[in-house]
């Protein structure tokens, strides 16, 4: 009843002058962005632009406070350019976090086509974002240039705002930090963010309600509270400067600690792994979270593996059943040995024996690759482990199943013989996708009722929060002294 009567009183009202706000800041910066956004800033703003920024900001503050952001608290001193050119904003949870960018009217990287939109486009523009094309190939290493460019100009530029987790998340936690803010190895200033409200409405994660519903739910709060604290200014070490990724780990820590929560090591990667819509979705206990993060950690990207799969599987064919050790995996993979390979490595060694198949692997790299794409990657597996009529046994079903899903113990006896109808004691692949596409919850019936064990220790609970990101991941799993995983399936 509550939401009802805001919804018939406050809500139209807030959005109107939501509206007009930015209606009428759009001519300020219409003109002033008029061939000036790819020029480069003079050494000191001239009084007009100090003007319109002023007028801009306030325009902008009555915006959120007709919004119900009445009180903005800020803490800490937000660092000139010249001192910290980069500004790190977490955790990322929603857009209302646009709050802090034109608090500070700080650049921030956005994707290119927003330039467009009517009326808001204009309004980014004015603010001199690094945009980042979908369209090329090459805008992730232009974007990343453009940055440096930026961050070593001597303060000549505005401040960059980069939200480093690179995606929206509930606030329960950090995930891993993307380094493009930390490749220049410039000084950065950390900047916490805080939504201290009793109904969460903010919170805007890719699994939770979509924008239009916490747009409505916020304006109907008659009072929203938000926090601001600029942290002290952090300045890399000589080997921080060398290793972006050692730099953003740090910085993160910092926040995390400000912010009272715990890191993870998953990122937005993980997430869409973990709820890929495929036939075989994952298990909350699955071990192939931890492979992605070590493909990762090599140094290898799925995203260019895919087109790599087929080499990969053909040459675990010729192996014919053949296992190797960690120097001719080294050797297969073509990166040099490492522990994170031996942790890779480990994960496969089921028995212990300092060996593994080659196959295993190549199942659970395409499960990575393409989690959507179930019978692609069953495909693949009858590819490798199919006689010459391209058959296979129970047991490469079942080895294929439970590296497809990275669990310790899978019934397949019911599902295989559901499939082998004739009682052959062999199935093709032909026979598997009819009774798929027949069953296509075939998982559901025959896979997960049976509960695998847990790889290395049970998930620990989630915290209650509104929009769940990847509510399966725990942050109790990762982080400095973290045990890595040492048997595949256990």
């Amino acid at each position: 009843s509550q939401i009802a009567f805001m919804t018939l009183t406050l809500f139209p009202i807030r959005l109107l002058l939501v509206l007009a706000a930015m209606l009428l800041a759009w001519p300020f910066t219409f003109f002033t962005t008029l061939g000036s956004a790819e020029r480069e800033p003079g050494p000191s703003p001239a009084s007009w632009q100090k003007v319109v920024d002023f007028l801009l900001k306030a325009i902008m503050r009555t915006m959120w406070f007709a919004g119900g952001f009445h009180w903005v608290v800020v803490k800490g001193r937000q660092a000139p350019p010249s001192e910290a050119p980069i500004l790190t904003l977490a955790p990322h949870s929603s857009y209302f976090d646009a709050i802090a960018v034109t608090m500070t009217m700080s650049s921030i990287v956005m994707k290119a086509e927003s330039r467009n939109i009517p009326i808001w486009g204009t309004l980014i523009k004015y603010i001199r974002p690094v945009f980042v094309s979908r369209s090329d190939q090459d805008s992730r290493r232009k974007t990343v240039e453009e940055i440096r460019r930026r961050a070593q100009s001597n303060g000549r530029w505005p401040q960059i705002m980069i939200f480093p987790e690179g995606t929206c998340t509930n606030r329960t936690c950090l995930i891993t930090f993307k380094p493009g803010a930390f490749i220049p190895g410039a000084p950065v200033q950390p900047v916490a963010l805080r939504y201290p409200n009793k109904l969460d409405t903010i919170t805007w994660t890719w699994q939770g309600p979509g924008a239009l519903k916490i747009l409505w739910l916020t304006l109907c709060q008659f009072h929203n509270r938000v926090e601001i604290e600029f942290l002290p200014v952090y300045s890399p070490s000589e080997d921080e400067k060398k290793d972006p990724a050692l730099f953003a780990s740090n910085v993160r820590r910092v926040m995390a600690e400000a912010l009272g929560v715990s890191v993870t090591d998953y990122t937005y990667d993980d997430c869409q792994l973990a709820l890929a819509e495929g036939q075989l979705r994952l298990p909350a206990d699955t071990c192939l979270l931890e492979f992605a993060r070590l493909v990762r950690a090599l140094g290898l990207k799925p995203e260019t593996l895919e087109k790599d799969l087929d080499k990969f599987a053909d040459s675990a064919r010729l192996q014919r059943g053949g296992r190797m050790g960690l120097p001719e995996f080294a050797e297969y993979l073509g990166v040099p040995v490492s522990d994170t390979l031996q942790d890779m490595f480990s994960l496969f060694d089921e028995s212990g024996d300092g060996t593994l198949d080659p196959r295993e692997y190549v199942v659970a790299l395409s499960v990575v690759c393409r989690p959507a794409r179930t019978l692609d990657t069953i495909q693949l597996a009858f590819k490798m482990y199919g006689s010459q009529d391209g058959s296979i046994d129970e047991g490469a079903l079942s080895s294929t199943l439970k590296t497809a899903l990275g669990v310790a113990e899978l019934g397949v006896s019911g599902l295989f013989r559901a499939i082998d109808q004739e009682g052959m004691g062999r199935i093709t692949f032909a026979d598997f996708r009819r009774f798929a596409e027949a069953v296509p919850d075939f998982a559901e019936g025959y896979l997960y009722p049976t509960q695998p064990r847990p790889c290395s220790r049970p998930p620990t609970p989630p915290a209650p929060a509104p929009n769940g990101f990847c509510a399966d991941f725990s942050p109790e799993t990762s982080g400095a002294g973290r045990t890595p995983f040492r048997e595949k399936l256990d």
